[in-house]
């Protein structure tokens, strides 16, 4: 038998009911290279972008904050690994570091604070003095007979503008040192939290990376971290040996009066790259001239030998192992540093571009000798 040939099929009409789950054939999709949808997202996109910026710098003092506190806690680590490299358990060095570390900063509060503070107070108490040896000197006196400047500098201190121009006056400066404690005391706290979460941390962010590529990401990463690390620290140890020189110095040369406090303004200024230890001489120097001619000399020569020292023997010795840059690109991150955040970029330009230049050599350059 064969098969009957089937029916032909009907032709819906237009009277014929469509099921209600009929939802048509879809449409072709969209054109992404279409104008309309080009400029649209496009636009979309920039303008999300521009929020994210704005919202980002509305935040950026906070963002500040959180920058420095991972580069001490980066610095701070070195001192942790010690330990653990002499059998102490993570857990157990970390504290250890940060009970060091507050012991070091109340020390610095108690017993050295109250005789900066005293030493400040006297340099103050003799600024009068030291301004009427200044007029009556005679070079001093033929510049203000000439351009009258002892007047107009008087006229603009005795003003009531002046206190106005310095910080908004005594309640400006009540604030500015309470916000300067404020950011201090912010600065502590994320230092010991990202100290103690270093490792977590470190793990968690090299989750992000591919699992083929997650071993020499670590590599890198670690490398980075002990590279600030050890800026980190050896700026401090730099720092330590202008202080305690300078110290040592002033008591000699008979400046003992204020060299607590100028060895510590030298010691905090030499931390700032470039020009800290320049500033911190000049400073130094200024006042024993308008104390005694002979110290200032003095200072002057101390300063300018120490300086050459410590370019070409300490900082070297101390920075070798930890930062490898050239001397242009240091210059040039330290102006970039300073220019974009200040005196803080200055600060963690340094290590930021050797890290930068490190990447670049590590996975670029590696790349383009593969090619």
């Amino acid at each position: 038998m064969t098969d009957a040939p089937a029916p032909p099929e009907e032709e819906p009409t237009e009277d014929a009911v469509i099921p209600a789950d009929d939802l048509g054939e879809p449409g072709p999709p969209l054109n992404h290279r279409a104008p309309f949808f080009v400029g649209f997202v496009g636009g979309l996109g920039f303008l999300i972008a521009l929020w994210l910026a704005l919202q980002i710098r509305s935040i950026g003092p906070t963002l500040m904050l959180v920058v420095v506190a991972l580069f001490l806690a980066a610095g701070l680590n070195p001192s942790v690994e010690f330990f653990e490299r002499r059998g102490m358990r993570r857990s157990y060095a970390v504290v250890t570091v940060i009970i060091a570390f507050l012991l070091a900063v109340t020390l610095f509060v108690v017993a050295i604070a109250p005789v900066i503070a005293d030493q400040v107070k006297a340099l103050t108490d003799n600024v009068p003095q030291w301004l009427d040896d200044l007029q009556r000197n005679k070079q001093v006196q033929r510049l203000d007979e000439e351009y009258d400047v002892i007047s107009k500098v008087e006229d603009y201190v005795t003003g009531g503008d002046f206190l106005g121009a310095i910080f908004g006056g005594a309640v400006g400066i009540g604030l500015a040192v309470l916000g300067a404690l404020f950011n201090g005391f912010i600065i502590i706290v994320l230092t010991l939290y990202f100290l103690a979460s270093l490792e977590t941390t470190k793990t968690a962010a090299y989750r992000l990376a591919p699992a083929s590529r997650r071993d020499r990401v670590s590599k890198l990463g670690n490398r980075v971290i002990r590279s600030v690390g050890g800026y980190v620290s050896g700026a401090f140890v730099v720092a330590m040996c202008a202080g305690i020189s300078s110290l040592i110095f002033l008591f000699a040369a008979g400046l003992g009066e204020y060299a607590v406090a100028l060895a510590f303004v030298v010691a905090l200024l030499d931390v700032i790259p470039m020009i800290g230890a320049t500033i911190g001489a000049v400073i130094v120097t200024a006042i024993a001239f308008a104390t005694d001619w002979k110290i200032g000399l003095a200072c002057a020569v101390f300063y300018v030998i120490y300086q050459q020292v410590e370019n070409y023997v300490i900082y070297p010795r101390v920075m070798s192992k930890s930062v490898d840059l050239p001397g242009a690109a240091t210059v040039i991150a330290a102006l970039i540093g300073a220019a974009l955040f200040g005196v803080v970029g200055a600060l963690l330009a340094i290590p930021t571009a050797a890290s930068i230049l490190m990447l670049v050599r590590e996975v670029w350059v590696r790349r383009q000798d593969a090619r």
